[in-house]
């Protein structure tokens, strides 16, 4: 996927102001509109011009933008980070160009999920008004530990909230909130803060904000859905002889049996203790050999002592 360059597209300067952006896209739209431009290529343009504005115009998709992409160049080979939207603060959407759907594989990855409403009918000029205040909802990702959803805890949590400063610029301020985390939670559900959106042009009680939860990376496990995986190391005669071992989980350490004969790969189940719930998830242990290193001889002695004595081929059920 190449990067865009929204910037070079619209010919204004990164620290542009709001209201530069806009008139530097009512020049170029006037000149490359397809129903009235001479030049050859006025189509192409006018739908990278509106694919840039769509999101330069926008100071929670511009802020995200930046902070995104600061150093890389039109073209280049570009793959978003995982969770690289996570700590912004949106109000949601935000769209109003009704054919984003026909912009470009970076557009799509970067803001066609993470800035839509949770509610289609939103989208566009419903869930803006005429002056472009957003809704009174806002939306933010976080990024917790999995043993978090384990325990459950208390947790400060800094989000990142862009804005337009009085000259015209886009700034972010951070924002500070107190969160409690419930046992449980997974990855993708929401936890719901009252009152802490934004007031709607028409007055009443504030919004709320929806924090979505995701997983940091974890040294040790994978999580898919409820169940969580831990790969296991273990030795050549562990696997073999069986053992009992003691083993990491997020909620402490359990001592857990090999049964013999053991192929690397074998998946055991602990059921139950996978992201607690009504319906709590399972742990799966992937067993996996681990050879000890060979290097010293004492070590390449006994590896040698194996090959005469066991004579085992693991390519023979493959002819060789």
């Amino acid at each position: 996927m190449e990067y865009k360059d929204y910037y070079q597209l619209l010919d204004v300067k990164k620290d542009a102001t709001q209201k530069e952006v806009k008139r530097a896209y009512r020049k170029l739209a006037r000149k490359y509109h397809p129903d009235v431009s001479s030049e050859p290529n006025a189509e192409t343009k006018f739908k990278e011009m509106g694919e840039a504005y769509e999101v330069l115009k926008d100071p929670e998709k511009r802020a995200a933008y930046d902070q995104l992409g600061a150093n890389y160049k039109a073209g280049q080979n570009f793959t978003p980070p995982p969770d690289w939207d996570a700590g912004f603060e949106f109000s949601g959407g935000g769209f109003t160009n009704e054919n984003t759907s026909q912009f470009s594989d970076f557009f799509e990855n970067l803001f066609g999920q993470q800035f839509e409403p949770d509610n289609p009918q939103q989208r566009g000029s419903n869930f803006y008004n005429q002056g472009g205040t957003p809704s009174q909802d806002h939306h933010a990702k976080v990024l917790i530990d999995l043993e978090d959803s384990y325990q459950g805890t208390n947790r400060s949590i800094i989000l990142r909230v862009p804005e337009v400063d009085p000259q015209g610029h886009v700034i972010t301020k951070n924002k500070t909130l107190n969160v409690r985390i419930p046992k449980g939670v997974h990855q993708g559900q929401k936890i719901r803060l009252t009152g802490q959106g934004s007031i709607s042009p028409s007055g009443g009680k504030p919004g709320d904000l929806y924090l979505e939860i995701e997983f940091n990376s974890h040294s040790l496990y994978k999580v898919e859905g409820s169940d969580v995986y831990l790969e296991l190391p273990i030795t050549p005669w562990e696997a073999i002889l069986g053992a009992k071992i003691k083993v990491p989980i997020p909620a402490g350490h359990i001592d857990l049996t090999i049964p013999s004969d053991s192929k690397s790969g074998r998946k055991l189940r602990l059921k139950d203790r996978g992201i607690p719930g009504k319906i709590p998830g399972d742990l799966y242990v992937v067993l996996r050999i681990a050879l000890p290193p060979g290097d010293t001889e004492h070590a390449k002695a006994f590896y040698q002592k194996m090959e005469q004595e066991l004579a085992f081929n693991p390519r023979e059920k493959m002819g060789v």
